[in-house]
């Protein structure tokens, strides 16, 4: 198995439940069986341009950055896409922890330089 391929397959687990989609789920929404998924996941299975531009837009992400082909910035972009997904999944006093979190980060990072 290539690197490039196991970043493709590790790009498309993390889509995957980034979007808190299961294997399953995946599988019937793009007309392929549960395995298949697993297959390419593991990065044992090629996925053709059809199923990578369909799991792009499934998933809310750039084919670009499934690939990693896209540049730094829009890396950073579509993980703050995904990041932003899931907070909006999340109950208030939760996304409220989360904001919380962030802020004791920002400010322990501005003490440290």
């Amino acid at each position: 198995m290539s690197a490039k391929q196991v970043g493709l397959a590790e790009r498309l687990r993390l889509a995957r439940e980034q979007a808190g989609l299961s294997q399953g789920q995946v599988a019937k929404q793009l007309g392929l069986h549960r395995p298949s998924i697993s297959e390419i996941e593991a990065g044992r299975r090629n996925v053709s341009a059809h199923e990578l531009a369909s799991f792009s837009q499934l998933y809310g992400v750039s084919v670009e950055w499934l690939t990693g082909t896209a540049a730094n910035q829009n890396i950073d972009r579509s993980r703050v896409e995904l990041a932003a997904r899931q907070l909006a999944q999340m109950a208030p006093e939760d996304l409220n922890r989360v904001l919380d979190l962030l802020s004791a980060l920002r400010q322990e990072k501005g003490t440290d330089e």
